[in-house]
């Protein structure tokens, strides 16, 4: 399948309040091969603008040097998301925008008035960007909402998993398999329920691995704690920021940011089971 494309919305679609699916379609797509935590860029133009893609190359660097030789104001918005869905003989796939509260971003501000016949560009999904699953006796899975659509994919194939799952409330619970653990914030500060959970968890003997996903400070909390207070090593964690309170992804990154992209890229081998 070529790296980069474009994606025309063939259907939009609520699962939950603050949750948009886009269905889309486009070239390539039917031939796409599943994986978990299947990950693309979405490329969202510029108002009034149509797409306007980099020259397709098998070099993601090159690629993106020649996305951001692009004109500012002909530049699309690039963000990432995961594929939650695929159905091969339409050629399309699902995609899940959070609404999330406060002033809208970009993304959010193209989801929640997303129309069918609607057009974005998109790198991916890159098969150098697939990750191995763990071998550990237990997989403990723990993120926001933002995640649900990667857990989705791994819970589907992964059997001995424990996830925990922190939402608004019970309105955006979404039907995931294997032993999952709501949680509902119900107002109560972002990852704080997530990280209490955790914390108190009583894990299965044996090998444990983590994944972790969703807001960038709570997902490093997760991780410091499973390292610090468990004892797990470093590589048997698997951890990405998907988002930043406060900030976009538009925004210089943190030393923390920072720190975190040179850790992962510094551990390149994937999961650790033991």
């Amino acid at each position: 399948m070529k790296p980069t494309g474009l994606l025309e919305v063939t259907a939009v679609r609520r699962v939950t309040p603050r949750t948009v699916r886009v269905t889309f379609t486009g070239d390539g797509l039917g031939e796409l091969e599943p994986w978990p935590d299947q990950q693309l860029k979405l490329l969202f133009p510029p108002p009034g603008r149509p797409v306007r893609l980099p020259p397709a190359g098998d070099d993601v660097m090159r690629w993106y040097q020649t996305y951001l030789a692009i004109p500012a104001e002909e530049r699309p918005v690039m963000r990432s998301y995961t594929v939650r869905g695929r159905d091969p003989g339409r050629a399309a796939i699902d995609v899940d925008f959070v609404l999330h509260a406060g002033p809208a971003g970009p993304a959010t501000a193209w989801a929640s008035r997303a129309a069918v016949g609607e057009v974005l560009g998109r790198y991916g999904p890159d098969p150098a960007y697939r990750r191995s699953l763990s071998t550990a006796d237990t997989l403990l899975c723990a993120g926001d909402e933002t995640a649900i659509p990667a857990l989705a994919s791994i819970l589907s194939e992964v059997d001995n998993t424990v996830a925990f799952v922190e939402v608004a409330d019970a309105a955006e619970e979404q039907p995931l398999p294997g032993e999952v653990h709501w949680l509902h914030r119900n107002g109560a500060e972002h990852g704080s329920r997530l990280l209490e959970a955790v914390r108190g968890a009583a894990l299965p003997a044996g090998s444990v691995a983590a994944w972790l996903a969703g807001e960038a400070s709570t997902v490093r909390a997760l991780r410091r704690h499973l390292v610090g207070d468990r004892g797990l090593a470093k590589s048997a964690v698997e951890f990405t920021g998907y988002w930043r309170r406060s900030l976009t992804q538009d925004d210089a990154p943190t030393p923390e940011d920072l720190a975190d992209a040179a850790e992962k890229l510094g551990d390149s081998t994937g999961w650790k089971g033991s």
